[in-house]
């Protein structure tokens, strides 16, 4: 599968978002670099972490820990290799949680994506389609999600819902029927 540019794979929680996205850059045929975005702060992230990288194992992935620096990560991505960023979602948590200026990041995200030699595939959340967070914390979280993928959506050139496992394409024109099923 030859990849556009810039990719973005949206989905809700456990949509299969992170699955789709690896089978697009496992079939670009380039050198594969996972971009890993959570951080081991309890036993169920340890666990859901685990779980991801034990789907890369053996299939020649190099994995660059960048929770609060995506920028530089994919600064160091050279040509002929392919990175996958996953998830934007944690990045920003990473950035909120610790008071950083996350729109000053995200403006240095987008720099470094439009300027990037290589393929990038993002994968972040839709938190959208939810209620309205019952705290000012996580309504001003949901709120700079939205505006973190409006303004990479708005870059990419092919972007992708996920929902049950199943990709529908919002922006762009790929041929998904090059992307295996993974069942």
């Amino acid at each position: 599968m030859r990849l556009p540019p810039l990719s973005l794979v949206l989905g809700g929680a456990s949509s299969g978002k992170s699955t789709f996205a690896e089978r697009m850059v496992h079939q670009s045929g380039l050198a594969k670099v996972y971009i890993a975005t959570a951080e081991m702060l309890d036993g169920e992230m340890s666990e859901k972490i685990q779980a991801h990288r034990d789907r890369r194992v053996g299939q020649g992935w190099r994995t660059v820990e960048a929770p609060h620096d995506a920028a530089r990560a994919l600064a160091q991505i050279e040509g002929g290799e392919v990175a996958l960023l996953d998830c934007v979602t944690f990045w920003l948590t990473n950035l909120m949680i610790d008071d950083g200026d996350w729109q000053e990041e995200l403006d240095l995200l987008i720099d470094v994506l439009i300027q990037m030699r290589a393929p990038v595939v993002l994968v972040s959340n839709d938190v959208s389609g939810g209620v309205i967070p019952e705290n000012a914390l996580a309504r001003a979280f949901q709120r700079a999600q939205g505006v973190v993928n409006q303004k990479i959506a708005a870059e990419c050139d092919l972007v992708v819902y996920v929902r049950a496992g199943l990709p529908q394409v919002l922006k762009g024109q790929p041929n998904l029927d090059d992307v295996d099923d993974p069942w």
